[in-house]
Protein backbone atom coordinates (compact mmCIF):
# COMPACT_ATOMS: atom_id res chain seq x y z
CA UNK A 1 0.00 0.00 0.00
CA UNK A 2 1.34 3.01 -0.89
CA UNK A 3 2.21 6.13 1.68
CA UNK A 4 -0.85 8.58 0.27
CA UNK A 5 -3.31 5.18 0.60
CA UNK A 6 -1.92 4.69 4.22
CA UNK A 7 -2.68 8.18 4.94
CA UNK A 8 -6.15 8.12 3.83
CA UNK A 9 -6.75 5.17 5.97
CA UNK A 10 -5.31 6.96 9.18
CA UNK A 11 -7.46 9.44 8.02
CA UNK A 12 -10.09 7.62 7.89
CA UNK A 13 -9.85 6.02 11.25
CA UNK A 14 -10.07 9.54 12.74
CA UNK A 15 -14.00 8.84 12.18
CA UNK A 16 -13.84 6.59 14.89
CA UNK A 17 -14.87 8.53 17.93
CA UNK A 18 -15.67 12.14 15.76
CA UNK A 19 -19.44 10.57 15.47
CA UNK A 20 -18.84 8.51 19.01
CA UNK A 21 -18.72 10.80 22.68
CA UNK A 22 -17.50 9.25 25.39
CA UNK A 23 -20.00 10.03 27.79
CA UNK A 24 -23.69 9.04 28.63
CA UNK A 25 -24.90 9.78 24.91
CA UNK A 26 -26.62 7.13 23.41
CA UNK A 27 -24.29 5.19 20.98
CA UNK A 28 -24.09 6.80 17.56
CA UNK A 29 -22.26 4.72 14.51
CA UNK A 30 -19.01 5.00 13.76
CA UNK A 31 -16.83 5.12 10.86
CA UNK A 32 -13.36 3.49 10.80
CA UNK A 33 -10.79 2.61 7.96
CA UNK A 34 -9.14 -0.74 8.19
CA UNK A 35 -5.45 -0.54 9.17
CA UNK A 36 -3.09 -2.77 7.47
CA UNK A 37 -0.93 -4.78 9.98
CA UNK A 38 2.88 -4.27 9.05
CA UNK A 39 5.91 -5.08 11.43
CA UNK A 40 6.63 -1.00 11.57
CA UNK A 41 9.68 -0.25 12.92
CA UNK A 42 10.00 2.71 15.89
CA UNK A 43 12.63 5.31 16.48
CA UNK A 44 13.47 4.78 20.22
CA UNK A 45 12.34 8.06 22.35
CA UNK A 46 14.29 9.78 25.27
CA UNK A 47 13.03 8.38 28.35
CA UNK A 48 11.19 11.14 30.26
CA UNK A 49 11.05 13.33 27.79
CA UNK A 50 7.62 13.06 27.15
CA UNK A 51 8.56 12.73 23.00
CA UNK A 52 8.23 10.05 20.63
CA UNK A 53 9.79 10.15 17.60
CA UNK A 54 8.49 10.08 13.74
CA UNK A 55 8.98 6.55 12.18
CA UNK A 56 10.89 5.43 9.24
CA UNK A 57 6.95 5.03 7.26
CA UNK A 58 6.16 8.91 8.45
CA UNK A 59 3.92 8.20 11.60
CA UNK A 60 4.73 8.60 15.15
CA UNK A 61 4.62 5.79 17.24
CA UNK A 62 4.28 5.33 20.96
CA UNK A 63 5.03 2.74 23.49
CA UNK A 64 2.76 3.51 26.55
CA UNK A 65 2.84 2.17 29.68
CA UNK A 66 -1.44 1.66 30.03
CA UNK A 67 -2.35 0.32 33.42
CA UNK A 68 1.09 -0.58 34.01
CA UNK A 69 0.82 -2.71 31.03
CA UNK A 70 2.91 -1.84 27.63
CA UNK A 71 0.83 -0.92 24.54
CA UNK A 72 2.08 -0.15 21.03
CA UNK A 73 0.23 2.97 19.65
CA UNK A 74 -0.51 4.99 16.23
CA UNK A 75 -0.79 8.27 17.67
CA UNK A 76 -3.60 9.85 15.62
CA UNK A 77 -4.66 13.21 16.55
CA UNK A 78 -7.74 13.56 14.34
CA UNK A 79 -9.11 10.17 16.70
CA UNK A 80 -11.64 11.10 19.15
CA UNK A 81 -10.82 8.46 21.22
CA UNK A 82 -7.97 6.55 22.42
CA UNK A 83 -9.14 2.68 20.95
CA UNK A 84 -7.60 -0.52 21.74
CA UNK A 85 -7.57 -3.90 19.19
CA UNK A 86 -9.16 -6.82 21.82
CA UNK A 87 -5.66 -8.21 22.22
CA UNK A 88 -4.35 -5.29 24.02
CA UNK A 89 -7.80 -4.89 26.05
CA UNK A 90 -7.08 -8.50 26.93
CA UNK A 91 -3.82 -7.99 27.98
CA UNK A 92 -5.02 -4.80 29.74
CA UNK A 93 -7.16 -7.08 31.81
CA UNK A 94 -10.16 -6.47 30.42
CA UNK A 95 -12.71 -9.36 29.87
CA UNK A 96 -14.60 -9.89 26.74
CA UNK A 97 -17.45 -11.25 28.10
CA UNK A 98 -17.31 -8.17 30.17
CA UNK A 99 -17.69 -5.60 27.54
CA UNK A 100 -20.74 -4.08 26.20
CA UNK A 101 -20.29 -3.52 22.61
CA UNK A 102 -22.54 -1.06 22.40
CA UNK A 103 -21.56 1.58 19.99
CA UNK A 104 -21.90 0.47 16.31
CA UNK A 105 -19.11 1.00 13.87
CA UNK A 106 -18.01 0.86 9.73
CA UNK A 107 -14.55 -0.87 9.15
CA UNK A 108 -12.92 -0.69 5.78
CA UNK A 109 -13.57 -4.55 6.22
CA UNK A 110 -17.17 -4.39 7.43
CA UNK A 111 -19.51 -3.39 10.14
CA UNK A 112 -18.06 -3.77 13.85
CA UNK A 113 -18.73 -2.72 17.58
CA UNK A 114 -16.76 -0.92 20.25
CA UNK A 115 -17.47 -0.80 23.80
CA UNK A 116 -16.31 2.47 25.89
CA UNK A 117 -13.86 1.76 29.29
CA UNK A 118 -11.88 3.74 31.38
CA UNK A 119 -8.56 3.33 31.69
CA UNK A 120 -6.23 3.76 34.75
CA UNK A 121 -3.52 5.28 33.47
CA UNK A 122 -1.54 5.72 30.31
CA UNK A 123 1.71 6.89 30.27
CA UNK A 124 4.40 8.31 27.43
CA UNK A 125 7.85 8.38 28.11
CA UNK A 126 6.99 9.93 31.61
CA UNK A 127 3.35 12.38 30.26
CA UNK A 128 1.05 10.27 32.35
CA UNK A 129 -3.15 11.00 32.88
CA UNK A 130 -5.23 9.04 34.52
CA UNK A 131 -8.87 8.05 34.04
CA UNK A 132 -8.60 8.54 30.17
CA UNK A 133 -11.41 7.07 28.15
CA UNK A 134 -11.41 4.42 25.67
CA UNK A 135 -13.12 2.39 22.76
CA UNK A 136 -12.42 -1.73 22.58
CA UNK A 137 -13.07 -2.46 18.93
CA UNK A 138 -14.56 -5.46 18.06
CA UNK A 139 -12.56 -6.03 14.59
CA UNK A 140 -11.28 -4.25 12.09
CA UNK A 141 -8.43 -2.21 14.10
CA UNK A 142 -5.09 -3.91 13.58
CA UNK A 143 -3.12 -1.19 15.95
CA UNK A 144 -4.80 0.48 19.19
CA UNK A 145 -4.79 4.46 18.34
CA UNK A 146 -3.60 6.75 20.60
CA UNK A 147 -6.25 9.49 20.46
CA UNK A 148 -7.60 12.59 21.65
CA UNK A 149 -9.02 11.21 24.91
CA UNK A 150 -5.49 10.54 26.38
CA UNK A 151 -4.19 13.76 23.78
CA UNK A 152 -6.49 16.52 24.16
CA UNK A 153 -5.94 16.44 28.53
CA UNK A 154 -2.30 16.94 27.76
CA UNK A 155 -1.34 20.28 28.84
CA UNK A 156 -0.01 20.66 25.15
CA UNK A 157 1.64 18.46 22.52
CA UNK A 158 3.35 19.39 19.27
CA UNK A 159 4.71 18.04 16.35
CA UNK A 160 7.99 18.77 14.43
CA UNK A 161 9.37 17.13 11.29
CA UNK A 162 10.68 14.62 13.27
CA UNK A 163 9.23 14.58 17.21
CA UNK A 164 5.99 14.55 18.46
CA UNK A 165 6.21 15.83 22.29
CA UNK A 166 3.28 15.99 25.06
CA UNK A 167 3.55 18.05 28.19
CA UNK A 168 1.09 15.82 30.81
Amino acid sequence: MSSLGKLALVAGVSALASACAMSTIAPQPLRMARLEAEALPTAPPTPGSGAVAKAADGHFWADAQVNGQPVHFLVDTGATAVALTPEDATRLGFKAADLKYGYNITTAGGSSHAAAVTLTSVSVNGARLENVQALVVADGLDVSLLGMSYLGRLTRFEATRNTLRFEP
